[in-house]
This record gives C-alpha cells, structure tokens and sequence, in this order.
C-alpha cells in the first residue's frame, strides 16, 4: 500500500497539474469504488465544481472544491492516480477544462472515492495518530510508554502514528539497528532518540526521490518512484546486509512480510 512518501508525492504534483481546473465532466466505468455518496449524487456534486485545494492526511488524499465539498481519494493496495490520462483505462476519470483527464486506475478495486462535505468528520480521519513530522522527540516518547506491542507492529498502527507501512517502519528499523520484535516499552532513551529521527530521515529521503515503486504505485505521470534502488532491508531476504554481509531476514508479523538483519538489528 502507499505510505506517507507516496501520498505526499502524489499530493505535490496534483498541485502543480490540476490545482484551479474546472472538472467539466465525470466517466465511471466501475462505480465499487465509489462509497459516498451513490453514483449519480457523486456526480452531481462535483461536476462543474473548481480544485481549489489539495490535502493530505495520513494516506489519505483530498482535493477541497469550490462547492465546498471534498473528493477523498485513498488509493488502498493498488490504486493509481494519473494525469493525462485516458478513460477507457480507469474505474472513475475526472474531465478537466484543460481537456485532459485525470484517472483514478485501481487494478483489484480495493480503492476508495468519497465526496463529502466535512472530510475530517471520516471516522478513520478521527481515528488516525499525528505524522511523525508533527511530533517532537519528547511527544514520541510518551506515545512509547508502557506499549508493550512490538515495535514494527506499532509503527505501523495508523491510530498510533499515520502514514508509515510496512517498508517504511522496516527501512526505520533498520536503520536504527532495533529488531522488529522488541517490544516498545523496552527501547532505552537513546534507542528512541535514533528510531524517532530515523523514521525522519528515511520518510524525507523516499519523499526525495518521488516514492518507492513497489505493488502498484506510481506517479502522477505513470513513471515509478526512484526510492526502491535505496532500500536497506525491504524485499533483499537472502542478499548480504549492507552493513554487516550478514543474510537478510525475512519473517511474518502481523500478516506483513518483515525484512531485518538478524546481527545489526537487536
């Protein structure tokens, strides 16, 4: 699924293709990824209406209209987002007064579009933790007190923390030389101080460089993300650590493939 890099890169070049164009027109080949509300009042509120604004929260995308309502796009496991793009290939595409059409793809229908008038009163919006870019290392370790759920697991709870998955959190790790399976309330303060700055650092590298192009995702243009050729850990189970030659690891947690240096990592 794409986490807080993707998302955000997706967010930034929204702004520079589509921000102020009139969405003249509404195709919808596939209307399961529309949630809210039916086809005909999704279409009915946003035709006509300007991009005024592009948000994002967590994973969550949003594009603030000139109607006042918001369009809610979370892209799940393999949606995309395209522009220019072309209807025949998309669930739901979006005429522009450019005439160009910006696609929402989505492979396995996993995706979800939303148009409403309050986007923040979404229950998962309420529900969802702050980024790690708005909290200080002090409001971090607070958070950490007394959770004795392991750690990777942690990272990756949206109500703790938004916006980092399961590459990120092991990218993080990694870097920070924690093992996946150490429980959070055992991390000493110097571990927290490393972990917290280097979740940091490996969100803003891979926001850098456009995203990591692994299931689905990619840009705004259709091109991958250029992060992947970065990663440390993530989908090398077998390759030599980057820092010891040791084999990386692979287990199951959570349902989730976690990739670690069993030597680096403690």
């Amino acid at each position: 699924m794409p986490e807080l890099p993707e998302v955000e890169t997706i967010k930034r070049e929204l702004e520079s293709a589509v921000l102020n164009k009139k969405i003249t027109e509404i195709v919808v080949n596939n209307p399961k990824v529309i949630k809210e509300p039916k086809k005909e009042d999704f279409i009915k509120g946003i035709k006509g209406a300007l991009i005024k604004r592009i948000l994002r929260k967590g994973k969550l995308l949003i594009l603030q209209l000139s109607n006042l309502k918001s369009l809610c796009i979370h892209l799940k496991l393999t949606g995309q987002l395209i522009y220019p793009g072309q209807p025949k290939f998309a669930r739901v595409s979006f005429k522009l007064s450019d005439g160009k059409f910006l696609d929402f793809r989505d492979q396995r229908l996993l995706g979800e579009l939303r148009l409403v008038d309050d986007w923040c009163q979404l229950k998962f919006i309420k529900e969802l933790g702050p980024e790690i870019f708005a909290l200080t290392l002090e409001e971090f370790k607070k958070r950490l007190e007394g959770k004795k759920t392991k750690i990777k697991i942690l990272l990756m709870d949206q109500k703790f923390i938004s916006g980092i998955g399961n590459l990120y959190a092991a990218e993080a790790l990694f870097r920070a030389r924690i093992h996946p399976e150490r429980l959070a309330n055992t991390l000493s303060d110097k571990e927290i101080e490393l972990l917290f700055n280097q979740i940091k650092e490996v969100l803003s590298e891979a926001i850098k460089y456009k995203g990591s192009s692994v299931d689905q995702y990619v840009q705004l243009s259709g091109q991958p993300g250029d992060y992947e050729r970065y990663h440390r850990v993530y989908a090398r189970e077998g390759k030599p650590c980057l820092v010891c030659k040791s084999p990386i690891k692979r287990i199951n947690l959570a349902g989730r493939g976690t990739y670690f240096c069993p030597k680096c990592q403690r």
